[in-house]
């Protein structure tokens, strides 16, 4: 479709592979890219750069969705190869991942940030050297106590109702990576921030 052009952006979502790890709360990012690999027609079939990508044109953007494949630990190592490949700068890598400080219906668009103790937006931060990349964080909430391993509870599966609200933000979460594209991280964040269902 096209070569290796300089710039685009990529919207990568983050997750573990393997059936196991489908339906935790570790995987919204996964499960948005996915959206919104449907809604633009685009495959994310492509092995490469540690991770499956696909790539599509956006009116005149070009676009690259990329699942990397190393485990949430390591997913900069996917993010950086490609990036570097294809010359596409932090300010053009969004990010669509699971935050537990939000319920599930609640997304939270941002420019830029520290980690906030996620291992994945760690690992990326770490590998460009920047945290000037915009995110999208999907809520998939709290711990119930405090006693519960965080670990565990990352890789726990969504209750009915809360699967419910998931749903809806996770089609929320595509349009917002494609409003960021179109109008810019501010007027994203004014959109979808708080989004919940009615």
């Amino acid at each position: 479709m096209f070569g290796r052009e300089k710039g685009g952006w990529l919207i990568v979502g983050l997750g573990n592979p393997g059936k196991d790890y489908t339906h935790t709360r570790h995987n919204a990012g996964y499960r948005a890219l996915d959206i919104l690999a449907e809604r633009l027609n685009c495959k994310v079939d492509k092995s490469k750069f540690q991770g499956l990508y696909g790539q599509v044109k956006y009116g005149s953007e070009k676009l690259y969705l990329l699942k990397p494949l190393t485990y949430m630990n390591l997913s900069g190592q996917s993010v950086l190869q490609l990036s570097a490949y294809f010359n596409i700068p932090p300010q053009r890598i969004i990010v669509l991942f699971d935050d537990i400080s939000l319920p599930p219906g609640r997304l939270r668009v941002r420019a830029d940030g520290s980690a906030g103790g996620h291992n994945g937006i760690k690992s990326i931060i770490g590998l460009l050297g920047s945290q000037d990349f915009p995110r999208v964080k999907i809520g998939v909430g709290a711990k119930p106590d405090a006693d519960k391993d965080l670990a565990d509870w990352v890789l726990s599966p969504f209750s009915a109702q809360e699967e419910k609200a998931l749903s809806y933000s996770l089609s929320k979460a595509a349009d917002a990576a494609l409003a960021i594209i179109d109008k810019g991280v501010p007027v994203a964040a004014n959109l979808y921030n708080g989004s919940h269902p009615e």
